[in-house]
C-alpha cells in the first residue's frame, strides 16, 4: 500500500482503491472481500444484502431534487487476476498489493495491480459514501468471480436488481463507450500417459521461456504478442526426434484469461551440446519473428541433472503434435465492426508431469455459433490423441444496441466535455453485461472506464490523469440521467 497513491485526486476514490487492495481477493476465494464490502455498506447505514452466490447489492436513495430520475445500477466485480513475476516474492492470499507511482501511472511491485476492476469498485464506494455528490437513486452491484467464469453474474437471482440503467465500470480506454462484448468458453484437456525410466546415458536439460509481455487474452490478443506455451512447444516439437529429446516435465502459463508469459521444461537428450546449439539457433529465429512485439523475450537452455521418469514416446509425440496444431490467437476478424476481433483462442496453461498432461484454454467470440465452432475444433484435435476434453464456464456475448438512450446521452456528453468523438465500440473481452442482459433484457447498458494497460499481467498500470477524466465523466453522467417516464 502507498501513502503517495492515497494523496492522488480524487482522494476518496484512491483511498478506497488502496483499502480494497489491502484485501486479498482472488477469484473463487472472495470471502474476505465480500465481507469487506458488506461491512462498508452496513457502516453507511445503507440497505446491503448478499445473494446466494456471493454478489453484494447496496442501495442508496436519490439526493434531494433528483428523486424523479431513473434508477442507476453501478456495477463492478470484486475479484482480480493474480499474476506475478517469477522473481517476485509475494503471497496473494496473505499480502496486500504494493502499489507505487511512476510518472502519470500507478503500478504494482512485480504483481498485477488490481485496477481491473478495483478502480470501478472504488468509484462506486466513493459515490455511496459521499454526502456531497448529487445523484439519482443508486443501486450498486458488486459481482464475484468475473475473471474465472463470471459465475457471479451467471448466478444472479431474479429480481435482485431494479435499476433502469446499468453502468458497467470495467473497460480500459477512457475514450471508449462499450456497447457489446465477446462471449467465452473454457476448453479443458486431460490425458494420463505412461512413463519410462531415464534412457541410458541421457543428459538433463532445463529450458525456460520468459520475458514476454503477456496481457489480457481478449483485449490484447490482436497485438501479436508471444505465447510462452506455443514457443516452448515449438522448441520441443523440433527436437523430439532429431536429438532423442524426452520430456520429464513441462509447466507453462497460468490463468486461462491471461496470455502466458513464462514456460519451463525439464528434458533429457542424447547429444546435450548439439541440443543446446539448436535451441540457441531456434531462439534467435523466434526472437527475430517477435522482435517488434516482444523485445524482452528470453529463451534459455542449460545442462542440468537428469532425474525422474520421462514421458512415454508415443504419448509425447501425440501431445506435441496436438499442441502444435491447436488454434491460438486471432482466428477471425469481425466483418461487421471494423478492427474488432470476432473469434480467438488462448492456449493458457500446459502441464506435463508425473504421468498426467493438462491443458487449459479459453475461446472467445462475439458470435455464439463461432465460439462453439472453434471450441469444437480444439476438442476434436485433442480427442484424436485420446484425451478427455470438457467445456465449461460458457457465457454469452453482449449484442450491441447503437440506439441505446444512455449511449446517446453519454456520447453527447463526451463530445461536450472533451471536444472529440468517443470511440463507440464492442470489445473482444468478456463483460458481465452479456449475462446481466439475459437476466434484465429491458435494462439500458453501457460500459466505460479509465486507461488501464497490460491487465492480467504484472505490468498492469492505470493512468492517474485518465482516472480524473473518467471520474468527472461519471459524475456528469449521473447529473444527466433522465426523468422516469
Amino acid at each position: 500500500m502507498s501513502q503517495e497513491v492515497r494523496e492522488l485526486k480524487p482522494k476518496a476514490l484512491w483511498n478506497y482503491f488502496e483499502d480494497l487492495n489491502a484485501v486479498p481477493r482472488p477469484s473463487k476465494k472472495e470471502e474476505r472481500v465480500i465481507q469487506f464490502i458488506l461491512d462498508f455498506g452496513n457502516s453507511l447505514g445503507l440497505e446491503t444484502v448478499k445473494d446466494a452466490v456471493g454478489n453484494v447489492r447496496i442501495r442508496k436513495d436519490a439526493t434531494p431534487g433528483m428523486e424523479d430520475r431513473m434508477t442507476v445500477t453501478l456495477q463492478s466485480h470484486l475479484d482480480m487476476v493474480h499474476q506475478k513475476n517469477a522473481s517476485t516474492d509475494f503471497d496473494f492470499l496473505t499480502e496486500g498489493i504494493r502499489s507505487y507511482i511512476d510518472g502519470d501511472w500507478v503500478k504494482a511491485e512485480g504483481t498485477t495491480l488490481g485496477a481491473d476492476n478495483g478502480i470501478g469498485v472504488a468509484s462506486i464506494m466513493t459515490l455511496l459514501a459521499s454526502t456531497e455528490i448529487q445523484h439519482p437513486a443508486l443501486e450498486a452491484l458488486f459481482t464475484i468471480d468475473e475473471e474465472t467464469g463470471m459465475t457471479g453474474a451467471q448466478g444472479l437471482e431474479a429480481g435482485f436488481l431494479n435499476g433502469d440503467i446499468l453502468l458497467n465500470l470495467d473497460t480500459e480506454d477512457d475514450d471508449e463507450l462499450s456497447i457489446g462484448c465477446a462471449g467465452g468458453i473454457d476448453t479443458l484437456v486431460e490425458l494420463d500417459y505412461n512413463e519410462d525410466i531415464l534412457p541410458q546415458g541421457a543428459k538433463g536439460i532445463r529450458i525456460s521461456v520468459n520475458g514476454l509481455k503477456g496481457g489480457h487474452s481478449g483485449m490484447d490478443i490482436h497485438l501479436g504478442r508471444g505465447n510462452a506455451n506455443k514457443i516452448m512447444n515449438r522448441l520441443l516439437f523440433e527436437t523430439h526426434e532429431r536429438f532423442g529429446m524426452r520430456i520429464v516435465e513441462v509447466d507453462g502459463g497460468g490463468l486461462r484469461n491471461a496470455i502466458p508469459r513464462e514456460s519451463f521444461a525439464s528434458v533429457v537428450v542424447e547429444d546435450a551440446d548439439g541440443f543446446l546449439n539448436h535451441v540457441q539457433d531456434t531462439a534467435a529465429v523466434i526472437k527475430a519473428e517477435l522482435r517488434s512485439t516482444e523485445p524482452n523475450l528470453q529463451i534459455e537452455a542449460s545442462k542440468a541433472d537428469a532425474s525422474g521418469k520421462v514421458m512415454a514416446l508415443d504419448a509425447q509425440e501425440k501431445v506435441l503434435n496436438a499442441l502444435y496444431a491447436m488454434v491460438n490467437g486471432v482466428y477471425r476478424m469481425s466483418t461487421d465492426i471494423p478492427d474488432l476481433v470476432e473469434t480467438s483462442s488462448n492456449l493458457a496453461r500446459v502441464v506435463i508431469k508425473n504421468g498426467h498432461f493438462n491443458m487449459q484454454s479459453l475461446q472467445r467470440s462475439s458470435v455464439d455459433s463461432a465460439k462453439e465452432d472453434i471450441a469444437a475444433s480444439i476438442r476434436a484435435t485433442f480427442k484424436m490423441i485420446g484425451s478427455k476434453v470438457k467445456h465449461e464456464g460458457s457465457y454469452p456475448g453482449w449484442t450491441p444496441n447503437p440506439d441505446s438512450d444512455i449511449l446517446n446521452i453519454m456520447g453527447d456528453l463526451y463530445r461536450e466535455m472533451n471536444n472529440e468523438e468517443p470511440n463507440i465500440m464492442a470489445c473482444h473481452a468478456g463483460l458481465e453485461c452479456g449475462l446481466l442482459g439475459t437476466h434484465y433484457p429491458e435494462m439500458d447498458m453501457t460500459s466505460f472506464g479509465p486507461n488501464i494497460r497490460n491487465p492480467h499481467s504484472p505490468d498492469e498500470m492505470v493512468q492517474i490523469s485518465s482516472v480524473q477524466k473518467y471520474w468527472n465523466f461519471l459524475l456528469e453522467t449521473l447529473q444527466r440521467i433522465p426523468v422516469k417516464q
